[in-house]
């Protein structure tokens, strides 16, 4: 009988082999990561994307990092769904739609002196959700005959 993976594993995670590409992607990957943490609170940055750009750039330039954000319970799974499947589970889609309308409407809603900068809030956030539905989703709930 085969052994099961641990759940971290994901294949395709091979290092380059020029020591200054793993700088820079650690580098570009580490950004990523920073910013998919900053979008967790600002309106209208995303954290999907750029916790997958981090991921792909840790595959590349080191494991250690790489198996440090695929452990990560936060994050882990859902780097994991993406890479062996392309999907993202249902209930981090809503979640993530849900709190980005959130505060997406409360900021729409302070910034009610410049309408443009109100549109461009409005036009980003329809924008990224359309993006995140449009994801498919392995878990999703199947409605009830």
């Amino acid at each position: 009988m085969a052994e099961k993976e641990p759940p971290w594993h994901v294949p395709d995670a091979e290092l380059h082999p020029s020591l200054l590409v793993r700088m820079v992607l650690l580098v570009c990957g580490s950004i990523a990561l920073l910013l998919g943490i900053i979008g967790i609170v600002v309106p209208g940055l995303p954290t999907t994307p750029f916790i997958l750009v981090a991921a792909a750039c840790y595959a590349r330039a080191s494991e250690r990092f790489y198996h440090w954000l695929l452990r990560n319970p936060t994050f882990g799974p859902l780097i994991a769904e993406w890479r062996r499947h392309r999907s993202i589970p249902w209930r981090v889609k809503w979640l993530a739609i849900s709190l980005m309308s959130l505060t997406i409407s409360v900021s729409i809603w302070t910034l009610s002196e410049k309408p443009w900068l109100q549109a461009m809030l409005a036009v980003i956030g329809v924008s990224t959700a359309i993006w995140l539905w449009r994801i498919p989703s392995r878990d999703r709930p199947r409605p009830e005959d």
